[in-house]
């Protein structure tokens, strides 16, 4: 199928470290009519605005990239909100791309909608086979919810309508965009402001929480736009060859995982940090793996592209210049 550059395509989510790298992502590539809407100008939880705005712009695609996130804090401390939210964006972006006659949308989810025990790696057919990590529970719930409703909507109006609706779930994000917030962000923006704030202040030691055992899988959020844009890109038979109708979605991870205490050296590299690294015991672990089965995403022919060591060195230099 030939790409067409002069086609509408809306990014929901621009803003946001996966959105504004799948921008990045379809400029580069040449994609000259991309829409975007902050949220002051689109409240993508309010029903009549969202239809308003399919029915003004009709985009040809849809990157469903927005979401409420946060880390194990925000998520115990507002579970309402983060499954209210994330539902209401999912629901009116997905139905009213519907409606307004969409034929492709992807949707983005998160590896936390696989049960808090699966084995590993984990595969896309775990899901539903047990239960969620208590802490991000409700926002499990709703990404599980935006799969499917993008499986639901292709199997009552794929054949009628002409609709593919797909999902990928990527694992643990770094890089450009990060939130780097003391309290909030995830392990790798967290550790590089710790590194970085411990090589300014000259400080003897880092000490990081736990053994420094479980294995962890990290992706440079720039490799999980591509790979968006190759999912979405892929013709109909190739993808389907991957999938089952009910269940649609795809991972996306790097392909192997590192210690916690691995990460700590190389974002300390990466840093320039040169005094010692010390492991809290006392404090807890965590899962003792997460790690994503990639293999189906590899067999449609994508792999990753960005190693760890490269992807800390350009995070930091972004963390550098803001």
């Amino acid at each position: 199928m030939p790409t067409d550059l002069k086609q509408k395509i809306y990014v929901a989510g621009h803003r946001g470290m996966v959105g504004s790298a799948i921008v990045r992502n379809l400029q580069a590539k040449g994609y000259t009519n991309i829409v975007t809407r902050t949220h002051a100008e689109l409240d993508l939880t309010n029903q009549a605005a969202v239809q308003a705005f399919f029915k003004e712009e009709k985009p040809d695609q849809v990157y469903l990239a927005a979401a409420k996130v946060g880390g194990i804090h925000a998520n115990n401390t507002f579970p309402a909100e983060f499954i209210y939210q994330n539902l209401m964006m999912e629901a009116n972006v997905i139905h009213q791309a519907f409606v307004s006659g969409v034929k492709r949308l992807l949707f983005l989810g998160s590896s936390c909608i696989y049960p808090k025990l699966a084995p590993q790696p984990m595969s896309e057919d775990a899901l539903l086979t047990g239960k969620l990590e208590p802490t991000n529970e409700p926002y499990a719930i709703a990404k599980i919810a935006g799969i499917k409703m993008c499986e639901s909507y292709n199997r009552q109006y794929g054949d009628s309508n002409g609709i593919d609706y797909r999902s990928v779930m990527p694992t643990n994000l770094y890089g450009p965009g990060d939130n780097y917030h003391p309290e909030n962000s995830h392990v790798i923006p967290a550790l590089i402001r710790r590194f970085h704030e411990a090589k300014v202040g000259n400080a003897p030691e880092v000490v990081i929480w736990g053994t420094g055992t479980p294995r962890r899988e990290f992706l440079y959020v720039d490799d999980m736009a591509a790979a968006s844009v190759f999912v979405m890109d892929l013709d109909k038979a190739t993808y389907d060859s991957q999938i089952e109708s009910m269940q649609n979605h795809i991972n996306v991870g790097f392909g192997s995982d590192v210690t916690i205490a691995e990460l700590a050296k190389a974002v300390g590299d990466a840093v320039g940090y040169e005094g010692k690294i010390n492991f809290d015991i006392t404090k807890p672990d965590g899962s003792p793996r997460k790690w994503m089965d990639s293999s189906r995403l590899n067999n449609l022919g994508w792999k990753a592209k960005v190693d760890l060591t490269q992807g800390l060195q350009e995070a930091y230099q972004e963390f550098l210049s803001r």
